[in-house]
């Protein structure tokens, strides 16, 4: 009989099993807090737990953790790990140190399906997606290691934020994503805020609406286009989810907690999407006017400017400075709160969208994507005007 992965609960879930051993919702408490508050796998060294439940758990369950298959640290502290997951299958986990904080980026599935034109993930395919304890695991060995390695004192956290915006579209595995967000959310567990998880989607508006209802958490959406005809070729989910109902339901997301906003993420690509025609065009998008926009709807946003890191499959360039600048001023000088992200850990190929891992890919990624790229071209003309 296969041992029961006890990262695989929330903490509802993991008292429902305990009611199943004769055990009260207390003694699931306690377990909970021993697994992600202390980082424990043995069961003896539970000390607060009867032994007659250190017994029963030992007999028929498990805390199983992702095994790394690799470490990598960059100058500038960034983290990477390569985590195996089976089947030919591996996954990248980062830790990101800041002055402020320390946020780790968790990956969702093996691979991915959506095949955005400038995600090196994406590129290599899917294979499957991820156990709500392959998703924990990430967190679990990232935070109890780094506080080893740190010496943190006792009750210090590494990991103060979370972004679901590794490997995989996280509303793709929505059945195991929510359990592992109340996990990161529970006091009990590793006690963060609502505004420290953040999933990003590339735009799965029906699942936008439950995220709202089951674990509302902090939203981004990979934008990267505000006119249709360049958003379907950079994002090929925008041909099921256009942005008009994407902007619909990222105005629904907010209507219970009118005080938040959704972070646009904005890849930069030379020639395509970076000129100013671009940055007004996404102006009047978030503001309800204009060709894709819902008229009259404004949605409370942050845009978060992000370098390409280009890779050669992609057919595609990194925005030079000075026009990443020119765009961000636009969008500032029309009243939007837009932020440059800063590139972190590009000697370890750790950076935002070249997360790649290993992935038994099972389908045919690099040939749907190299007929993608000849059915819909994208290039840009002199003044930086993109069409598709």
């Amino acid at each position: 009989m296969t041992a029961v992965n006890l990262l695989d609960f929330d903490l509802d879930g993991l008292a429902a099993w305990c009611a199943g051993l004769g055990e009260k919702r207390f003694r699931a408490v306690q377990l909970f807090r021993w697994i992600h508050q202390k980082g424990e796998r043995d069961f003896e060294r539970m000390s607060d737990l009867a032994r007659s439940l250190r017994e029963k758990l030992a007999a028929r369950c498990e805390v199983r953790p992702l095994v790394p298959i690799s470490e990598h640290r960059s100058a500038d502290g960034t983290v990477k790990w390569l985590f195996d997951v089976g089947g030919g299958n591996a996954i990248e986990t980062v830790f990101i140190p800041e002055d402020d904080r320390g946020t780790l980026c968790i990956s969702s599935q093996a691979g991915c399906a959506v095949g955005c034109r400038f995600c090196s993930t994406g590129h290599q395919g899917f294979s499957r997606n991820l156990s709500t304890g392959e998703i924990l695991g990430q967190l679990w060995h990232a935070e109890h290691a780094l506080r080893r390695q740190l010496a943190l004192p006792a009750g210090e956290r590494a990991i103060t934020n979370v972004v679901m915006m590794g490997m995989g579209e996280p509303l793709q595995n929505y059945a195991a994503l929510v359990p592992a967000l109340k996990v990161m959310r529970d006091d009990h567990g590793y006690g963060l805020s609502r505004r420290r998880v953040t999933v990003s989607t590339s735009g799965m508006t029906r699942l936008i609406d439950r995220l709202r209802e089951d674990c509302p958490v902090a939203l981004a959406v990979s934008l990267h286009a505000a006119n249709n005809p360049l958003r379907d070729a950079l994002v090929p989910l925008n041909r099921k989810h256009d942005l008009a109902d994407l902007m619909q339901a990222c105005h629904r997301y907010l209507e219970r907690a009118p005080r938040d906003f959704i972070t646009f993420e904005y890849c930069m690509l030379d020639g395509v999407n970076d000129g100013l025609e671009q940055a007004r065009e996404l102006i009047d998008l978030v503001n309800g006017r204009g060709p894709a926009a819902v008229p009259g709807l404004r949605i409370p946003c942050k845009v978060n400017l992000i370098p390409f890191n280009p890779f050669p499959a992609s057919g595609l360039k990194r925005s030079p400075r000075d026009r990443v600048t020119a765009f961000a001023r636009e969008l500032q000088d029309a009243g939007l709160v837009t932020t440059i992200r800063k590139t972190r850990g590009d000697d370890i190929d750790a950076a935002c969208g070249q997360l790649a891992g290993e992935v038994s890919d099972r389908t045919n990624a690099r040939e749907r994507l190299q007929r993608r790229r000849e059915v819909i071209p994208i290039h840009a003309d002199p003044a930086h005007g993109v069409r598709a």
